[in-house]
């Protein structure tokens, strides 16, 4: 049930991402890290279509998570990314090559086969308060790190912090969910009386407002990639740090662990040096590829040649 849970979380958190970066790709360049970023992203219907898709992977995930371990679900997750490339091929006509495929493919079965060889076992102690200042103080400081990073480089470059800001965010968040699912499964209406409970709202909506800048910034693929690597890996050390997950490290398995994080590294190369992250400009001076999804739907006859206001991104070179 488990696996069920975090699988379906995938597939809604693929279609919060494609509805969301519908709802932010057209607004204005200065609203980035403003909320005017958000008061434009709630005036768009297939905007709030993404926050429904959200609710929806939150609360399987809130299921997933408060009968498996943290180190179980985050990783399921990943499969998000191969959701995401096949919409984005399929509904989106976005030229997929086999990059693509590889990349996605190997971030996600990398972290399957990490899961898999690893075991993660334990995971019924309880967080100290200590424990949660020092890990909420880490997940912040880094937080801040990449955000700032996003001053310089280029769009997919901004995107890909802004992502890697938000996953960071979303895993703290997973963190207090699991144990929050507890509070709510013993007695609810106790719920608000627990920190933990703030801290979810807090760091919810943290990720949230980043993830926005993360649609926003760049590429849909930039973005998503860091919070589909990035979110899985933290949640395996917040789940070691918080809640004493361990992993089989002994005999063959710690080998093949690095083997899998490995394939799991190649793959986000992959991915990252692929057109449909990178694919900003065409050869050609000036003639920029159309990352924009509504216009692509609004166009789908152009989705094959590139031209100057709205052609095909990302074609294979």
């Amino acid at each position: 049930m488990v696996y069920v849970l975090a699988v379906a979380a995938a597939l809604s958190n693929a279609l919060t991402s494609v509805f969301q970066r519908m709802g932010v790709e057209d607004a204005p360049e200065e609203s980035t890290m403003r909320l005017s970023l958000m008061a434009h992203a709630v005036r768009r219907g297939v905007w709030l279509l993404g926050f429904g898709f959200m609710i929806c992977s939150f609360l399987l995930q809130s299921f997933a998570l408060h009968i498996g371990r943290l180190s179980v679900v985050q990783p399921i997750l990943t499969m998000e990314l191969l959701f995401l490339v096949a919409i984005l091929g399929t509904y989106f006509r976005f030229s997929i090559s086999a990059r693509e495929w590889i990349g996605a493919s190997a971030i996600a079965f990398g972290l399957s086969g990490f899961l898999y060889f690893a075991a993660p076992g334990g995971g019924d102690q309880t967080p100290t308060n200590l424990g949660w200042i020092v890990v909420g103080g880490s997940a912040t400081f880094f937080i801040v790190v990449t955000v700032v990073a996003t001053r310089w480089g280029p769009r997919w470059w901004k995107a890909a912090m802004f992502g890697t800001a938000a996953a960071i965010a979303f895993a703290f968040t997973a963190a207090l969910i699991k144990v929050v699912s507890d509070f709510a499964a013993n007695n609810w209406l106790t719920l608000f009386e627990h920190w933990q409970t703030y801290g979810v709202i807090a760091f919810g909506l943290m990720g949230l407002f980043l993830t926005q800048n993360a649609f926003h910034a760049g590429p849909l693929a930039a973005s998503q990639s860091t919070l589909v690597l990035v979110d899985p890996l933290v949640s395996i050390c917040l789940g070691i740090a918080l809640y004493g997950d361990s992993l089989r490290t002994s005999g063959p398995y710690g080998p093949l662990e690095a083997v899998s994080l490995l394939v799991m590294f190649i793959g986000a190369v992959f991915l990252s040096n692929s057109p449909l992250v990178t694919g900003m400009k065409s050869e050609g001076k000036g003639v920029e590829y159309e990352e924009m999804l509504s216009r692509r739907l609004k166009h789908p006859s152009s989705a094959s040649s590139p031209v100057g206001d709205g052609g095909l991104p990302f074609s294979s070179a």
